[in-house]
């Protein structure tokens, strides 16, 4: 039997599926599904397949976005009587850009154990196979599908210092790149694409470049963007002309010293004494 918890409590388990090729599940995610008394999972048809994959018999929930807040009775009505749940998605790890969390949640609030299955995720691949820097990443997941608030999230994304990683659909991959291009600027990039499986692809280069040999991709997919190289456009004025510089674009005085304070990170009348040489 699946041993219960230090704490002898019941666990629900997050046990990752392959996201493409069967091989990549690990030894005790196949003992876990065995050994779990009953599993929610994302699509009942898809891990179906699986379970008759690995000769796995086991009686499941359909549990996704739409309806996994309402399941939380059925679960924790499982865990009271002292079961062990497993919850799975459809590829990869649940919760990460996939359903899971509502049930998570509850069995954490309701006082019982949640343990995470080390395994398959597309985002550590892409990452370490891009050649960007990855001592420091961010993952965002997927950005919002309406081009306003996309654009939107960009912008409060462009000055972290870091590769940021994106799930992307085919249907979108072109728009999502042009969006990027135009709001962080030419950086290098790699796209990810069916990872672990027979046709995986790495497309990796400046993103003014990548844009204009995409036609079609299919599958799935990971963007990696990485930190800007760019030098800031003040960064060999003095603060004079830096001042002036805003004020050649259209700003008053005023606001141009401003800006120019937020853009050195120092006190606005630091820059204002500096302008108007006052001592």
């Amino acid at each position: 039997m699946i041993q219960k918890s230090y704490d002898g409590k019941p666990i629900l388990y997050l046990i990752p599926t392959p996201i493409g090729n069967m091989d990549d599940i690990t030894y005790r995610a196949v003992k876990v599904l065995n050994e779990v008394e009953v599993i929610f999972a994302e699509d009942t048809r898809v891990t179906m397949k699986l379970l008759t994959h690995l000769g796995i018999k086991k009686k499941l929930f359909s549990s996704h976005l739409h309806n996994e807040y309402n399941n939380k009775e059925k679960l924790l009505d499982y865990l009271n009587k002292g079961y062990n749940i497993g919850l799975v998605s459809d590829r990869g790890t649940p919760v990460i850009s996939d359903p899971g969390y509502e049930l998570v949640l509850c069995a954490i609030e309701n006082g019982f154990n949640v343990v995470t299955l080390p395994g398959a995720t597309a985002l550590i691949p892409a990452l370490a196979s891009s050649g960007l820097k990855s001592k420091h990443f961010m993952f965002y997941g997927f950005l919002d599908n309406r081009e306003t608030k996309r654009k939107k999230e960009l912008e409060e994304l462009k000055n972290i210092k870091a590769t940021i990683i994106f799930y992307e659909a085919p249907h979108r991959i072109k728009n999502t790149l042009i969006n990027i291009y135009e709001i962080m600027g030419n950086r290098k990039i790699c796209i990810s694409r069916e990872i672990s499986k027979k046709f995986e692809e790495y497309i990796r280069g400046d993103i003014r470049d990548i844009i204009n040999q995409i036609n079609e991709l299919k599958g799935e997919i990971v963007v990696l963007v990485g930190e800007s190289n760019e030098t800031k456009k003040y960064d060999n004025l003095t603060i004079i002309e830096h001042v002036n510089l805003y004020i050649k674009e259209g700003y008053k005085t005023n606001d141009a010293i401003k800006l120019v304070a937020k853009d050195r990170k120092t006190a606005k009348n630091n820059i204002y004494n500096e302008y108007h040489n006052i001592k």
